[in-house]
């Protein structure tokens, strides 16, 4: 399968242009800084160790200053790791029937302003709202369905956890975004139309059929296109049709927020 139908908005783009104007406010301080770092660094080992060591240890300083600048965490690195992690999710979707179904990218909910639909599929198998979420390689997602944390009242499905951090705040994000689009889109047609929640995982170990907490799925990118066409059809491409075009009217591309009027 291959070669999804795609709305005008690409995956990831809204996330990259945020990351692009973090990163380009204090672009010239942090290469100030990185150069006087690389100068002292070359002058004492130019008088440490011999003359042209100097120039070889002032690079090598300023490339790791650079280099880490994009690696450490905080908000630049976090948004530039949501963006690729939505572009790949973006590509995984790419391998969907465009006969079967629709996928559009980045997408503003208008009804909470500021928030963003990272991907929502309209096909014969339902309607999707999907987030991307990139998550430390190697750990695995568990739900923890009691416990002394449960006490709390953090989510009627229990926690989830990524290692040992807890992830369950994006299950409510995740269902939230989809029952908004579950109403508009009801309300657009004058008839029911479900949402289904959905995280897709990139990094993190899932089982290949996914897990569920309360109502959202969480589900490996790399498995969700397959994950997706194989259930039960419940919609006629007539009907995907005209809820993909209601999607459109409904759900603007997000860029369209940080471009100037």
């Amino acid at each position: 399968m291959r070669g999804a139908a795609v709305g005008t908005s690409r995956a990831g783009a809204s996330a990259w242009a945020r990351y692009r104007a973090l990163a380009a406010e204090h672009r010239r301080e942090r290469l100030v800084i990185g150069a006087v770092l690389g100068l002292g660094a070359g002058v004492v080992a130019a008088g440490v160790i011999v003359w042209w060591a100097g120039p070889l240890v002032g690079l090598a300083f300023f490339a790791g200053h650079v280099a880490y600048g994009r690696v450490r965490r905080g908000p630049v690195t976090q948004w530039r790791q949501g963006a690729l992690a939505e572009r790949r999710t973006g590509k995984r979707l790419a391998r969907l029937d465009p006969a079967g179904f629709h996928v559009l990218h980045d997408r503003a909910l208008e009804a909470t302003p500021g928030t963003n639909l990272d991907h929502l599929v309209v096909g014969l198998t339902g309607v999707y709202a999907i987030a991307s979420r990139r998550c430390a390689w190697g750990t695995r997602l568990r739900v923890e369905e009691s416990g002394p944390w449960l006490e709390r009242g953090a989510w009627a499905g229990g926690w989830i956890w990524n290692g040992r951090r807890s992830v369950t705040r994006l299950s409510g994000t995740a269902a939230r975004s989809a029952r908004a689009v579950a109403e508009m889109l009801s309300g657009e047609l004058d008839h029911e139309v479900p949402v289904a929640a959905v995280v897709a995982v990139h990094g993190a170990r899932v089982p290949h059929a996914g897990m569920r907490h309360g109502d959202v799925l969480y589900q490996a990118a790399r498995a969700l296109p397959n994950a997706l066409a194989v259930r039960p059809v419940v919609f006629t491409s007539a009907q995907v049709a005209t809820i993909a075009a209601a999607a459109e009217r409904l759900l603007p591309p997000m860029l369209e927020q940080f471009l100037p009027e």
